[in-house]
């Protein structure tokens, strides 16, 4: 396990570079996101196995999340809490190289497109996703749920699915989990609740199963769903041990049935998703399908992700705890 203290800053987000294997970028806000200024961190792992900074940028508002380039191996995006977002080069110093700003409300997600690399897309608290070129000014297409008659929910998390480029989800503050097709004159695809009315936080695509998605909330569960089932109204697995909201749920890029959950119980999970082994029916039992259970952080546990490099199981999470760790998934 190795550690980085993000001193004066609390954890948002964090991720793995697509490019290099010893490279992270998290995104921090001070007090807590709610007012004040922001850090984005490039750190490395060094061959002596420890966590050292490479470089950071400061902004004049918080960061709540960040998305590396799929182009540029340097390139970085982050969500802002001033409705904009920022892409910097990760080898210049204090400035980002080029700013959008189109959102009313704060950015609070933003994902690159695994397949069409050229673009990506943002979530904001005023309801609305955006899709972006790091090549324009403008956004190509702004996504709005006229379906809903309350159009002050925050959309916590969009997604493309990293099985067809032209396909999202997004979650919101309504408990709805939507699905996108920005090739359509009518994208809203599937809106349907998916965390028994609270608040969905966190949604995430299987990497391996184009159909499976699993949902997160403040109703301290993870929904595994199947989009081919979706009038049921039930998911097809329903994972319970944490004590308090899911803020994040990441699917493993490297099994079918593992997923990484951090959460306001100041712990991350492991868990194990069997339903694609034909097992029947839904299994509620509490902690069933939980692997591991990481307890480090002394605060909320906001963002997490899977490394894609070496051994498979490598893991990091950030919290308010102003603690980045880089954790073996496999140890208990």
């Amino acid at each position: 396990m190795l550690s980085f203290r993000t001193a004066g800053f609390n954890g948002y987000a964090a991720k793995y570079s697509p490019f290099y294997d010893n490279k992270l970028a998290v995104a921090t806000s001070s007090n807590y996101g709610l007012v004040g200024n922001g850090r984005l961190y490039i750190l490395n792992i060094s061959a002596n196995g420890e966590i050292v900074q490479e470089n950071f940028f400061d902004t004049q508002d918080g960061l709540f999340d960040l998305s590396w380039s799929e182009v540029h191996e340097n390139h970085v995006i982050t969500a802002n809490g001033d409705g904009s977002i920022f892409l910097f080069d990760a080898t210049l110093q204090k400035f980002p190289i080029k700013k959008f700003k189109e959102h009313k409300r704060e950015v609070f997600s933003v994902n690159w497109n695994l397949i069409d690399k050229t673009i990506f897309c943002s979530s904001s608290w005023d309801s609305t996703i955006k899709i972006w070129s790091p090549n324009r000014n403008d956004s190509i297409l702004t996504l709005l749920n006229i379906n809903n008659e309350q159009q002050n929910q925050c959309i916590y998390q969009a997604k493309f699915s990293p099985h067809d480029s032209n396909t999202l989800i997004s979650c919101s503050s309504n408990s709805n989990l939507q699905t996108w097709d920005i090739r359509s004159p009518k994208p809203l695809q599937m809106d349907f609740i998916a965390q028994h009315g609270m608040e969905c936080l966190s949604c995430d695509w299987n990497k391996y199963r184009p159909t499976i998605i699993a949902t997160a909330g403040v109703d301290k569960s993870i929904n595994i769903w199947d989009l081919r089932m979706i009038r049921t109204g039930n998911p097809i697995n329903e994972l319970l041990g944490h004590e308090f909201a899911i803020r994040n749920v990441t699917w493993s890029p490297h099994y079918s049935d593992k997923i990484l959950s951090c959460s306001y119980d100041m712990t991350a999970r492991i868990w194990s998703d069997k339903t694609d082994q034909n097992l029947p029916g839904i299994n509620r039992r509490f902690n069933h399908g939980s692997e591991n259970i990481f307890s480090l952080h002394k605060e909320f546990v906001i963002g997490g992700d899977w490394c894609l490099w070496g051994d498979p199981g490598w893991a990091v999470t950030v919290g308010w705890d102003e603690m980045v760790y880089v954790w073996d998934t496999k140890r208990t």
